[in-house]
C-alpha cells in the first residue's frame, strides 16, 4: 500500500518539468510569431510574460482558483464539525491545518490547492455538507489532505494558470490571422511559419488538455488509498464517492481548467464512458475507486 509522501519528490520534479515545458512551448511559439510578423520584439514579450505567468502561478493560482469558484473561508466559529474533522485528520496526518473554504454550489464535491502544506487549503461544496453524513465526509476530506501531503496540489494548481495560458495563447494567434498578420508570408520561408503557428494554434488546446492529463489519474488511486488509510475506513470514501456520482445537480462554476482538481469531475453527468472519453478524462471511472477502496486486492 503506498503511503502518505509516497510521490512527494516526483511531484515537485513533475512541477520543474511543467515549468520548464510551459516556458518552452511560449518561447518557441513567440520566435515563430515574431518570424510570421517581422517584429522581434514579439519574442521578447514571450519571454517575460511566461516568465511572469509561471510565478503567478506559483505565487497566486491557489487565490485564483478559489475566486473563480466564489469560494469563502470558514472558520470554527462557522462550522464547528467541519473545522473539528479537518483538524483531527490533518494531526493524524502528520500536517500542518490547512485554510477551509465553501464553495456555494448544491453539487457535492471537494478540492485541495495550494503550492505546499504550509499554505494549503482544502474546499467543499455546500452539497457535500448537506448530503454526506460524517463518515463520508471524513473520507472525501482524508482524500483531499492526502493530495497535500503527496504535493499533488502544487502541480493541479500551477496547471490551471499554464493551462488557461496555453489556450489564450491559441486563441490569440488564430484571431491575429484575421487582421493583417499574413503580410510576411509571401517572403521566403514566411508561409511554412505561418503553417507552423497554425499548427501549433490547433494543437494548443490538445496540447493543454495533455498536460493535465501528465498530471496523472493514478494520483487519484493513490489519495483514495492514502486517504482510506487515515480515517481506517475504506467504505466512508467509498460511499462518499457512490453519492457525489450519483447526484446530478450540475455546478454552475465547473471550468475545464480546473476540472481536475476536483474530487471527481464536475463534468461527468450524462457522460457515457466509451474508451476515447476515459482516454481523455481527468479522473479514473469512479467505478474503478470504489472497487479499489472495496477490494484489497484491485488497490495501489
Amino acid at each position: 500500500m503506498a503511503s502518505l509522501y509516497t510521490h512527494q519528490s516526483s511531484n515537485i520534479r513533475r512541477t520543474w518539468a511543467l515549468f520548464s515545458g510551459f516556458l518552452i512551448f511560449v518561447i518557441g511559439t513567440g520566435w515563430i510569431f515574431s518570424r510570421v510578423y517581422g517584429d522581434p520584439s514579439i519574442l521578447l514579450i514571450a519571454v517575460l510574460f511566461s516568465t511572469v505567468m509561471s510565478i503567478i502561478s506559483y505565487w497566486r493560482s491557489d487565490k485564483i482558483v478559489l475566486a473563480i469558484h466564489r469560494a469563502r473561508a470558514i472558520d470554527m466559529k462557522n462550522n464547528p464539525e467541519l473545522y473539528r474533522i479537518v483538524e483531527n485528520l490533518s494531526i493524524t496526518a502528520g500536517l500542518p491545518m490547512p485554510k477551509i473554504y465553501v464553495v456555494p454550489e448544491a453539487a457535492p464535491n471537494a478540492f485541495a490547492t495550494g503550492r505546499n502544506p504550509e499554505h494549503a487549503v482544502v474546499a467543499v461544496t455546500e452539497g457535500l455538507l448537506q448530503k454526506l453524513d460524517r463518515s463520508e465526509l471524513e473520507g472525501v476530506l482524508a482524500h483531499e489532505l492526502s493530495h497535500i501531503g503527496n504535493r499533488d496540489t502544487l502541480v493541479a494548481t500551477v496547471v490551471v494558470i499554464l493551462v488557461g495560458f496555453i489556450s489564450l495563447l491559441s486563441d490569440m494567434f488564430m484571431r491575429s490571422m484575421f487582421y493583417g498578420g499574413r503580410r510576411d508570408s509571401r517572403e521566403g520561408g514566411g508561409a511554412v511559419l505561418v503553417l507552423i503557428g497554425l499548427a501549433l494554434s490547433v494543437l494548443a488546446p490538445i496540447s493543454a488538455t495533455l498536460i493535465q492529463l501528465a498530471i496523472s489519474r493514478k494520483r487519484e488511486f493513490l489519495a483514495d488509498a492514502s486517504g482510506a488509510l487515515l480515517t481506517r475506513y475504506p467504505e466512508g470514501l467509498a460511499s462518499a464517492l457512490a453519492k457525489i456520482s450519483a447526484d446530478s445537480t450540475p455546478m454552475r462554476t465547473a471550468n475545464n481548467t480546473t476540472a481536475h482538481l476536483w474530487v471527481e469531475d464536475p463534468y461527468r453527468i450524462n457522460k457515457k464512458i466509451n474508451f476515447l472519453h476515459k482516454l481523455f478524462m481527468t479522473h479514473p471511472p469512479v467505478e474503478e475507486r470504489i472497487r479499489a477502496l472495496r477490494e484489497p486486492a484491485a488497490s495501489i
